[in-house]
């Protein structure tokens, strides 16, 4: 996101990844600490494949990062935390990105 505020795409992405009380709630612990996935899913009572969906969409918003760890056994744990992030919503922050929104056939405006 720039400093100016994100794109529409990216208010989108971001604004629709967090419309998921799932999603919210994985954020929320790993605000509190950096998790590998098995603990992180015992924390939240839910299962280690919705969890990794979950964290996959967290992802792809920028809303998380994932790293590799090797445990003392030799096991391989996928770490994750929070990127740091603020949105200011406002009318304002939400006409700024409407202009740069990308919007599915506006490619072809124009050129016929």
């Amino acid at each position: 996101m720039s400093r100016s505020g994100p794109s529409g795409d990216e208010l989108l992405r971001v604004l629709s990844t967090l419309a998921n009380p799932h999603r919210l709630r994985v954020l929320a612990e790993l605000a509190r600490e950096d998790d590998y996935v098995s603990r992180l899913a015992r924390r939240l009572g839910i299962s280690r494949p919705l969890l990794q969906v979950h964290l996959r969409k967290l992802e792809a918003a920028g809303l998380v990062t994932a790293r590799t760890e090797l445990s003392d056994d030799g096991k391989a744990l996928r770490y994750y935390e929070v990127n740091p992030f603020a949105i200011e919503l406002t009318p304002q922050a939400v006409e700024a990105a409407v202009r740069t929104l990308t919007v599915p056939g506006d490619e072809t405006k124009g050129s016929g």
